[in-house]
């Protein structure tokens, strides 16, 4: 059984296949009910851009965690390699997926229409036997989600609906029949005032267009569980 859970913004912790995952870990952000200091046993942290409120906590959680290592665009990887090590970081591009030594588990960063300090700004899949889930990253909606869509074939997505730098919720809806994932869980919204979108109406719309998916709304500090059993990419 795998599981989710959301620490506010665009920060999540995935347990899939027997490994933790962080995933852009801003766990300071005015949302997360946990402080950077709680996060221990951590396996790999994936960062989709160079930006304050993705990279986050991630030098520190890495340094409480000597075990882990931190995936990302090569010139962001880089970056934080000299923070922490370049034997800490796999550096890589968008394309076909990275085997990270965990198991079975690959990576695959995608395309994110956004902007980056470091590289170019980028979605990820991880790829397990429990499950396949894409993070979006910050990005507007793009024609590229429905070949993550079509080649990927996520079983959970976590999109941003905030708007104002990202997608709001009417283009995120858009996203999710592009993507058509089992499962979507709505973030990068509410921790400004500026991220005005609005989870409970990107959910009617979605149900509206008679889409597949799921949405499920987490609170800072809830999880949602899951095994889909799927296979390998």
């Amino acid at each position: 059984m795998g599981r989710i859970t959301y620490y506010g913004h665009a920060s999540f912790e995935l347990n899939i296949d027997g490994f933790k995952i962080l995933i852009d870990p801003w766990i300071t952000n005015p949302l997360s009910p946990v402080k950077p200091e709680d996060i221990r046993d951590v396996d790999l942290i994936v960062v989709t851009h160079g930006h304050f409120d993705h990279v986050g906590d991630t030098v520190l959680i890495a340094r409480n965690n000597p075990k882990s290592k931190i995936v990302g665009i090569f010139e962001l990887a880089s970056e934080l390699g000299k923070r922490i090590g370049e034997d800490r970081v796999i550096g890589g591009n968008i394309g076909g997926p990275m085997i990270v030594g965990l198991g079975n588990l690959k990576i695959a960063l995608t395309p994110a229409t956004h902007s980056s300090p470091y590289g170019s700004p980028t979605g990820v899949v991880i790829i397990g036997d429990e499950a396949r889930v894409y993070h979006a990253g910050d990005t507007g909606v793009t024609m590229d989600m429905r070949l993550i869509g079509e080649i990927y074939r996520p079983d959970i997505a976590l999109l941003p609906i905030g708007g104002h730098f990202t997608m709001d919720h009417v283009e995120a809806a858009k996203a999710v029949e592009l993507i058509r994932p089992k499962v979507v869980i709505p973030m990068h919204y509410g921790t400004f005032p500026v991220l005005y979108g609005d989870p409970l109406e990107f959910k009617r719309i979605v149900e509206d267009k008679c889409l597949p998916s799921k949405i499920v709304i987490l609170k800072p500090g809830e999880s949602y569980e899951f095994d889909f059993k799927t296979n390998i990419y």
